[in-house]
């Protein structure tokens, strides 16, 4: 009896363990958005719970485009309050002139939609339908970066794929072929697993901090790039386009910054650091001379003086072959950054 005893709690003992181990490869897994994204150049994750948290931007009034209201009237999804997160991949097109330009994305999306509002105003606007694993994909004709009803007549630049992975997920993509969104159909439905996903996600997810509520993963500087390199604020940065970065930011009482730029070797991390130390500085000494300008001329400097602490907080420095850039952002700097965009956007 006793030795039945000692079995029964080495059993119980050993499937709490797996069910341990299992809580926590789930917890340390990329998020299910992200998994089911297909092979890709660069990943985007950004969950938007804690920034709707900290802003309040669903609450701020947003003036709509005219074909974002009849997407809402029609399906009673308004993205700002449904969305909770949403995971992008970007794809580099082989030719950058041509109707995706240099990137075209695929995109993973988690909230709360009518699945069933949502698929007949899906089926109102496409030119074609595929089923696929099950599901339905959407073919939708995108003119001149709006998407219209293909009874206007003209051509269409490119097409959206998309389609209801679940009731509280979306897919979608414009790249020139169906390969991508099948991809993800296919990634659903092994999507149990904590492992899966894409050769990006699998080799640099495990340098995204922990806790990080927005991350970026792989060449981010695809939508960004000009003539081979990195342009930011119509300035190039000394960094080619296909520089490998993983950047994240953390929500806590403020908003920490990471940037990893990971270079073939310690000398050219050094390199890399002192060329943006360099570029930091002379950044520096231009927003001092405008805030003492500012200062001096007896305008408000809230918001200028909220720029400026994040400004002198970033700091750069090597750690062997990468250079890193971390940043504390007060949260005031998003909620004016949320404010001002939603007062724009309602400006007649």
């Amino acid at each position: 009896m006793r030795q039945r005893t000692r079995y029964s709690l080495l059993l119980i003992f050993a499937l709490l363990a797996a069910l341990a181990v299992a809580l926590i490869l789930r917890k340390n897994a990329p998020p299910e958005v992200a998994r089911l994204l297909p092979e890709s150049d660069a990943i985007l994750y950004f969950d938007l719970k804690p920034i709707r948290l900290a802003t309040r931007f669903d609450r701020s009034p947003v003036a709509h485009s005219p074909d974002y209201q009849r997407f809402i009237d029609a399906t009673g999804i308004v993205f700002e309050r449904d969305l909770d997160a949403v995971a992008l991949s970007l794809h580099r097109m082989d030719d950058p002139d041509g109707p995706n330009g240099p990137v075209a994305y695929s995109e993973v999306f988690e909230g709360r939609f009518d699945g069933t509002r949502l698929a007949r105003y899906l089926a109102s606007i496409a030119a074609a339908r595929e089923s696929y694993a099950g599901h339905t994909i959407y073919t939708i004709p995108i003119f001149d970066s709006a998407v219209l009803l293909p009874t206007s007549g003209t051509k269409p630049t490119r097409y959206l794929r998309v389609t209801q992975l679940g009731y509280d997920t979306l897919a979608a993509s414009n790249t020139p072929t169906a390969e991508q969104i099948h991809s993800i159909l296919d990634r659903y439905r092994a999507s149990a697993s904590p492992f899966a996903g894409s050769s990006l996600l699998e080799a640099r997810y495990r340098d995204v901090p922990l806790l990080s509520s927005a991350w970026a993963i792989g060449y981010i500087g695809l939508p960004f790039s000009e003539n081979g390199h990195i342009t930011a604020f119509g300035l190039q940065l000394p960094m080619p386009e296909d520089t490998t970065f993983v950047a994240s930011l953390r929500f806590t009482t403020a908003i920490h910054l990471r940037i990893d730029e990971i270079l073939p070797n310690e000398a050219a991390a050094e390199q890399s650091t002192q060329a943006l130390t360099a570029l930091l500085n002379l950044f520096r000494s231009f927003q001092d001379l405008q805030f003492n300008l500012h200062r001096s001329g007896g305008e408000p400097l809230s918001q200028d003086a909220v720029l400026h602490q994040a400004i002198d907080s970033i700091k750069i420095q090597q750690q062997k072959d990468r250079t890193i850039l971390t940043a504390v952002l007060p949260l005031d700097l998003l909620k004016q950054l949320t404010n001002a965009s939603a007062s724009s956007s309602t400006q007649p």
